[in-house]
């Protein structure tokens, strides 16, 4: 038996284009991909802060420094430039893994750029909003 576990997440990144006639997908920097520990062409849930919308994709990189975040195809039209998204992963695990395992969740600013790296620690009571219940909190780029 595995259950599907929340793996990662790119925390409230702001869209920056939609591509309604691209094939499909959402298009993200690099390096934030890299940050969330989220693969290329990873299967991904995206919801959309702004309006409430929910849409599965998957990840397509883009170029490093840049900071895009591009909705592709259909999705396009769950979202417009300057929208916040959340971009979640999620993971197939045995309960023994799961036991273990420690979401990687990283926040932006209002560019995109990241500024918190945290790894979440399931055996704390809840997430605080000081950070306190974050085992790992590192801070990136300053």
């Amino acid at each position: 038996m595995t259950v599907t576990m929340f793996k990662s997440k790119l925390h409230r990144l702001r869209v920056t284009e939609a591509d309604l006639y691209y094939e499909g997908s959402i298009t993200i920097d690099r390096e934030l991909l890299d940050a969330a520990d989220i693969r290329a062409y990873e299967k991904v849930q995206v919801v959309n802060v702004n309006n409430g919308a929910r849409l599965e994709t998957y990840t397509i990189p883009g170029d490093t420094g840049k900071r895009t975040v591009c909705l592709n195809g259909p999705a396009a039209r769950l979202a417009a430039e300057g929208d916040q998204v959340i971009v979640i992963a999620y993971a197939e695990m045995t309960p023994e893994e799961a036991d273990g395992h420690r979401p990687q969740v990283v926040l932006v600013d209002e560019n995109n750029d990241p500024k918190r790296v945290m790894s979440l620690d399931a055996t704390e009571e809840s997430a605080a909003s000081d950070g306190s219940s974050l085992d790992e909190d590192v801070l990136i780029g300053g």
